[in-house]
């Protein structure tokens, strides 16, 4: 199982969100989640991003996870807590314990890569809570085929 996940805010401190897409080996869609976390930073964004990602593979009883991030700085807290924030300590170690029993990997992604992700995470800034898709989300249908194609994604600013 492969997840994707994101963070984003407007501002930093600001509104944030979070969301994730899980794929299976062969770039199928699994199923994806978007969750407005309220006010915090985009760390905190980031971080519990790849945390609600472990949370979920846990819950489903799925045993394999790479989790792709963007965020470089949620890649290398798997390495060094220092980087987690002390109100997230506590999770963040309940899910070092949760992939201690799973055959896990981490690893970067440029933000091109993760196209998909950041339009669930920017979803996420509209919703009141959390929802999970167990379909592909419309918002993110053409991205999905357009990176299972294995087709350039380019953010022009």
């Amino acid at each position: 199982m492969k997840c994707n996940s994101d963070g984003a805010s407007l501002g930093n401190p600001g509104a944030a969100a979070c969301g994730g897409i899980y794929r299976n080996s062969n770039s199928d869609f699994i199923g994806a989640f978007a969750i407005n976390l309220g006010v915090t930073t985009t760390l905190c964004a980031e971080l519990i991003g790849a945390m609600v990602s472990i949370e979920i593979v846990h819950k489903k009883g799925w045993r394999y996870l790479w989790l792709e991030t963007d965020s470089m700085l949620v890649y290398m807290a798997f390495t060094s807590h220092k980087i987690v924030p002390l109100h997230l300590q506590n999770r963040w170690n309940n899910c070092l314990h949760l992939i201690s029993s799973m055959h896990f990997y981490v690893s970067h992604i440029f933000r091109e890569g993760n196209k998909c992700t950041d339009t669930l995470a920017n979803t996420g800034l509209s919703i009141v809570s959390h929802c999970w898709f167990s379909q592909i989300p419309a918002n993110i249908t053409a991205d999905l085929v357009s990176n299972k194609l294995g087709l350039p994604s380019f953010r022009v600013s």
